[in-house]
């Protein structure tokens, strides 16, 4: 996806460690390569929940001495491209939210064929478009086709989406890493940085 920038991507189950495992690695670049670290939350504070949640990743990235700037940013992530340069880290957390933030913005009266297809690839070409101006990105996502899926034609919907969003970033990936109980395991690329 990007040149000489690298791409990361990190998936896990909920509550996994995959975001601390993230923003972890993001300092390890950072440190390599004295780029200004960007963290990019498409989270959206819906309900309760949610706005603890956003709470509890602001007070994390601010505990762990890493000097981040922080986009709030819930759709259309390319235009973060033109504040960037070469050694920045981007944080993307995460893209399952990015997903759903774009899937239900879209007119579903449209024939439902293409709806996915133009999300998939309005993603794709917004994270390209990231990457490009950046040392590095990381992509955190949430492992969630391990579950069944109901039989409800938009989740099911999402996720295909999701799967196919994950299956073009691992193939461009440099580093893919899977996280369990806090435990990140590669699973492709050599160690990074």
């Amino acid at each position: 996806m990007a040149g000489e920038s690298s791409l990361i991507f990190i998936t896990g189950g909920v509550r996994s460690g995959k975001s601390r495992f993230a923003e972890n690695l993001a300092g390890v670049w950072q440190a390599k390569y004295s780029g200004q670290l960007h963290y990019v939350a498409a989270g959206q504070p819906s309900d309760q929940e949610m706005k603890e949640r956003i709470l509890r990743h602001q007070r994390d990235r601010e505990l762990s001495g890493l000097h981040w700037r922080t986009w709030e940013i819930p759709r259309n992530l390319s235009q973060l491209s033109i504040v960037l340069t070469k050694n920045d880290i981007v944080l993307l957390d995460c893209l399952t939210t990015l997903l759903n933030n774009e899937f239900f913005h879209t007119d579903w009266q449209q024939e439902q064929v293409e709806v996915p297809k133009r999300i998939e690839t309005k993603i794709i070409n917004d994270l390209k478009q990231v990457a490009q101006q950046t040392r590095a990105l990381i992509v955190v996502s949430n492992e969630v086709l391990g579950a069944a899926i109901p039989d409800e034609a938009m989740v099911f919907t999402y996720a295909r989406i999701l799967g196919k969003l994950h299956q073009a970033i691992v193939k461009e990936a440099d580093f893919a890493y899977l996280v369990e109980a806090g435990v990140p395991m590669r699973r492709k690329g050599e160690v990074s940085p």
